[in-house]
This record gives structure tokens, C-alpha cells and sequence, in this order.
């Protein structure tokens, strides 16, 4: 019987190889074809600018705020420091790399002329977006969690309050879009919250927190039913175990019954935090400049929209593929222990 199952047809080296050749060639067909679709249309690909939406170098105009004439212009190593003499016989002196000076000595400024430029590297309007978009999910990610365990325990309470509540929060934040509860977060309770605080001279509340506590609350709801269906599925005789060896329940839920069900329920929270990752394009609605609206006001600058939406769609891959591996790092360490 053993040598009949290795000589099973098609299920060989010979059979994996054919099949890993099949995926190939029609990965690289689709590329291909993807390549000669855009060399079909009519537009000038500008892919050499890319980099300025990451990292740009500015030029920052150093202004004169007095008027009056050059006095001196004095080299310190890469730096230099330039005199600015007004009628009154006031001086300013301005500190500026060498190679962007724009004036000599004896030269006449007035109140606002460029004396000399001074160049900084800056984070562009996509890398700017792309760390809005990693904070915004990190956080929500983590009250996610800790939102959705609290709420999936309630929901399986024997406590009627405590269950009651957590079945209303879920079906009321399920049964609605995200996009319209951002819109309430924002416009009516983050107005109200903040015309509050304004009233006892506090600070205001950012709209990235409201985002963050949109997006939370929205994964809390999907994250306690996961959890709740996890806890279920272990056999309900691992608690009366538990229980008939004098463990206390909060004690056998925690060190029994949890570790378990975070076994089984690890592959859909990774697929839920993927999604809310993907669903935090959805801020930009609410003043919030993450990846999808630093891209869109990228686009509306350069007018480079199939450059600019192709490298953002890619990175949200990167992102998403990032986490993806993570946690499947997680569940074989879970399955070595």
C-alpha cells in the first residue's frame, strides 16, 4: 500500500513543477500585459519624480527685515554670517550656509529682500501620510483589541446588563457604515466635545483622535464577536475541568480557555486589523492627511494621477503584507509552544 501511494500520478516533483511554471508564466503575461496597456494610452510617464513625494530638499528664502546696505560678509567654515547696516546705523546679522548666498558686500536691501537661501530636507506629502496612516492603525489596532476582549467576554456574561450592552454596541456599530460614523465622531460629538473643552479654556481635541477612535470602536465590534466565537468553540468540558481542579472561573478563562481561543482566532483578527488598515483611507473625509489623501492632493499638484495612485495602492500592499506575515511569525510560535 505504501508504494502505491508514492507512485500516485500527478502528485510528484514533476506535477509541482508544472503547476509553479503555470503560475509564473501567467504572472509575468499579466505584467506584460499591464506594461503594453499603459504604452497604449496617451500620457507622458513621469516616474523620475516619484522621490520628491518622500524625501524633497526645500529652499527656505532667508528675508532682510531691515533696510540699509551689505557691511560685511564673514566666512565661518560652511557658514556665513552677513552684516545688514541700516541709515539709523542698526545692524542685523544673519547666519547662512555660504553656498546660498545671494548678496555682496555694499549691496542695498530693503524689508524683505532675499539675502541668502538655506536648503532642508523635508518629508513629502506621500511619506508625510504614510506615517498618519501606520500611527492611525497601530493605535486603533491596540484599543481595537482591547475593546473587542472586554466586549466579547461581556457578550458571553452571564450578567444581563453586561451582555445586553455588548450586544447592543455590536449590532448598533455593525449595522452601520463606517464612513457615516466617522462623520458623526467628527462633525457631531468631536463638535460638541470641543466646543465643551473651548468653554473651561482647555485644548482641543485633533480630528486624528476621532479618527482613531472611529476606526477602533468600528474593528471593537467585528474583533468581540471574533473573540466570542473563539472562546466558544473550546469544549465547554476544559472549563469544568478547570473548575473541578479548584481553579477560579476569571483564573481558568485566563490561563485555559483564552490561550486557546487566541489560536483559533489569530487568522480573522489578522484579517480584520488588514481590513481596518485599508479602511483608514476612508479619514482623508474628515481633515485627516493619511495615505489615500496625501496621494489624492498629490495628484491634484502634479497631475500624475497613474504614477502617484499605483505607488499607493503598492504600499498599502507593503502594509498589509507586512502585518500578514507578522502574524503568521505569531501563530507558528504559538504552535512551537
Amino acid at each position: 500500500m505504501s508504494g502505491t501511494s508514492l507512485r500516485a500520478p500527478g502528485k510528484g516533483r514533476n506535477y509541482e513543477l508544472f503547476w509553479k511554471t503555470v503560475f509564473f508564466i501567467g504572472l509575468f503575461t499579466t505584467m506584460f500585459g499591464l506594461y503594453w496597456a499603459t504604452q497604449q494610452v496617451d500620457y507622458v510617464w513621469r516616474w523620475e519624480r516619484i522621490p520628491n513625494y518622500f524625501y524633497y530638499q526645500d529652499e527656505i528664502n532667508i528675508n532682510s527685515d531691515i533696510e540699509g546696505s551689505i557691511t560685511s560678509i564673514k566666512e565661518q567654515g560652511n557658514n556665513a554670517i552677513v552684516t545688514v547696516t541700516g541709515e539709523n546705523h542698526e545692524s542685523e546679522q544673519y547666519e547662512i550656509p555660504a553656498s546660498g548666498i545671494r548678496v555682496y558686500e555694499d549691496d542695498t536691501v530693503f524689508v524683505g529682500d532675499t539675502i541668502g537661501v538655506l536648503k532642508e530636507w523635508k518629508p513629502g506629502v506621500i511619506l508625510d501620510g504614510l506615517f498618519v496612516t501606520l500611527k492611525v492603525s497601530a493605535i486603533a489596532i491596540v484599543f481595537a483589541i482591547i475593546l473587542g476582549l472586554f466586549t466579547g467576554l461581556a457578550r458571553i456574561s452571564q450578567n444581563p446588563a453586561l451582555k445586553l450592552s455588548a450586544i447592543t454596541y455590536i449590532e448598533l456599530i455593525r449595522g452601520t457604515p463606517l464612513l457615516v460614523q466617522m462623520f458623526i465622531w467628527y462633525f457631531v460629538l468631536g463638535t460638541l466635545v470641543n466646543n465643551m473643552l473651548a468653554k473651561y479654556d482647555i485644548s482641543q481635541i485633533p480630528p486624528l483622535w476621532f479618527g482613531i477612535a472611529s476606526l477602533a470602536i468600528f474593528a471593537g465590534a467585528y474583533v468581540a464577536e471574533i473573540v466570542r466565537a473563539g472562546i466558544q468553540s473550546v469544549h465547554r468540558g476544559q472549563m469544568e475541568a478547570a473548575r473541578s481542579l479548584g481553579m477560579s472561573k476569571y483564573y481558568a478563562m485566563k490561563h485555559i480557555i483564552l490561550p486557546q481561543a487566541f489560536r483559533r482566532i489569530l487568522p480573522p483578527l489578522a484579517g480584520q486589523f488588514i481590513s481596518m488598515i485599508k479602511d483608514s483611507s476612508l479619514l482623508g473625509v474628515i481633515a485627516i492627511r493619511e495615505l489615500t489623501k496625501g496621494t489624492r492632493e498629490a495628484v491634484s499638484t502634479s497631475l500624475q494621477p497613474f504614477e502617484l495612485w499605483f505607488l499607493c495602492a503598492l504600499l498599502y500592499l507593503v502594509l498589509t503584507f507586512a502585518f500578514s506575515m507578522f502574524v503568521q511569525y505569531l501563530e507558528k510560535k504559538m504552535v512551537q509552544r
